[in-house]
Formats: C-alpha cells, structure tokens, sequence
C-alpha cells in the first residue's frame, strides 16, 4: 500500500494512492464504517490501519493524486537520522573505508518537506549538493532489537534528498550544521508499506539534475544492510513509532570532486527509487532577510 499525506485547499488529510488516484481519509471512513483519526501517525502506528488494510482493494479510487498537494509523508517525527558513507561506491569515490557500524547524522524535523516544493536556501551557501537515500519508518517502539526481528519493526519505505552544505560541513568540520537547513530533507513522495517492497537491498535508485543523470545505484550496494542498521541503532537509543532513518547515499555526489558543479538556483532534482515513485524538488536560493 501506498500512504500520502495530503493538503487540499488548506486542509491536511491523508490517503491510499493507486495508479495515480487516491481514497482520502474521508472517503476511506464512509464506505468502511471505521472512524480513523485525523492523526496520520494515530492511523499508521496505533492500530487503525491494521484494522482497514484489508479493505483498501475494495475502496473507489476516484480522486486524481493532482489535486493535492503532498506532503513529507510523516510529520514531527521524533528523530531523522541519517547515515554516512553506507554505500561502498560512494566511499570509494571518497577515497574512504565504508564504517563497520553506522556513522550517523541527526536532521531536525524542521528540514522534512515534500514533493513538488522548493530547497530554500540561504545564498551564503556557496557549495549545496544531493544525496539519494532510502528511507525507512520506524512502526513499533523497540530497543536493543536483534537484526532478526529488525524487519519486524520497518512499517514502510520512502525516498529522501539528504541535502547538504559542503561548504559549511568543511567549515564546522562536521555534518550537523550542513544537513539541518530548514527544507534540507524532501520525502515522499508518500510512504510504501514494507509489504509491498519484496527485496530493499535491491532496489535501483537514480537522481537526474535538471534531466541529466548523476547517481545511478543499487541499494544492494549498501555496506551495512538494513536490518544490522536497524539493530545497531536500536542499541544506543530507543527507536519509536514514525522515525525516520535514511540509509545512506551511494556514488555521484559532489562531495570532494574537481570541477563540482554544485546546486544552482532553479535546478530542478528529481530522485527516483525502483518501485517507491519519484521524488520532485526545485531549489531556490534566497536571501537571508
């Protein structure tokens, strides 16, 4: 199942997607009888869609996805936590050793934004670069979970830009600051449950800038796989329901390379990963008034 969340003349809902058309939350309500919450988190996490999953073949899917505009599939997510240099091609382009545990990066949520909106970013940053990753959403609290359950605990799959300020990583000598720009993690384009995503160690993913091809990957070439990910993070902090944790990036980075050819105003970054849809954004610099 496909689960965006949605905006529509200044209302937030929630739906199914299929081939292109959606059942919202509303409609979902009327033809199953069950009052889900308003809550996208409450529905996905606490019970509910468990409950009407079964149904969703049966729901009419009579709204076109392009009245609506998508949103970062979860909001106010307890933690986004990104992985460094996970992928082996990336890390030899590099010059690096992928880690033997993950490396990681912690985004606020302020960075989450969806498909189809704009990166703002300030114009005193002079390097801003890509990274095509994916993205799991944590369904179930859990700690020091073994990589056995790990799959267990993944309630879906989604695409996320982990946006970066090369400039002002090299300055602070660290990622932090880099990554934790407001609009600095599109996701979506909407979230694909676990069930659906047969084989995530095997999935290509590309990111074309303004049409022209710069990563061109599998998630097969991930160093650390997805369930000791989820194991070894589990052992350091508790994990909760609607976290997200973005996988790494593989090779095509500006990152390091001569003649980088960084993000430019009104580059349009378009993310795609094999079977979970496509990730749209436009960057826009701006001043810092």
């Amino acid at each position: 199942m496909k689960i965006a969340r949605l905006l529509h003349e200044n209302g937030e809902t929630y739906g199914f997607v299929k081939n292109g058309k959606v059942a919202t939350k509303e409609e979902i309500t009327y033809q199953t009888g069950v009052p889900i919450p308003q809550s996208i988190k409450d529905f996905l996490f606490d019970g509910w869609y468990d409950e009407i999953k079964d149904q969703s073949d049966s729901l009419p899917y009579e709204e076109s996805i392009s009245k609506f505009k998508l949103l970062s599939p979860i909001p106010n997510p307890s933690k986004i936590i990104c992985l460094a240099f996970n992928y082996v091609d990336h890390a030899k382009e590099q010059n690096l050793l992928p880690p033997e545990e993950p490396a990681i990066v912690l985004k606020p949520r302020t960075t989450l934004n969806g498909t189809e909106s704009d990166i703002v970013c300030p114009n005193f940053v002079t390097q801003l670069d890509y990274e095509v990753e994916l993205a799991l959403i944590v369904g179930k609290n859990c700690k020091n979970i073994s990589e056995e359950d790990a799959k267990g605990v993944i309630f879906g799959y989604m695409i996320l830009n982990d946006v970066s300020a090369r400039d002002i990583q090299f300055k602070d000598k660290q990622f932090t600051r880099g990554k934790s720009f407001d609009t600095f993690a599109p996701s979506g384009p909407w979230i694909t449950t676990s069930d659906e995503v047969k084989n995530p160690q095997n999935l290509r993913l590309t990111t074309k800038i303004n049409g022209q091809i710069r990563q061109d990957s599998s998630t097969n070439n991930m160093f650390i796989k997805i369930p000791e990910i989820v194991s070894s993070l589990s052992k350091v902090m508790t994990l909760e329901k609607g976290d997200i944790i973005s996988t790494g990036t593989p090779a095509g980075v500006m990152l390091n390379k001569p003649n980088a050819i960084f993000l430019r105003n009104d580059d349009k970054i378009e993310m795609e990963i094999e079977g979970l849809g496509v990730l749209r954004n436009t960057v826009k610099f701006v001043s810092e008034n």
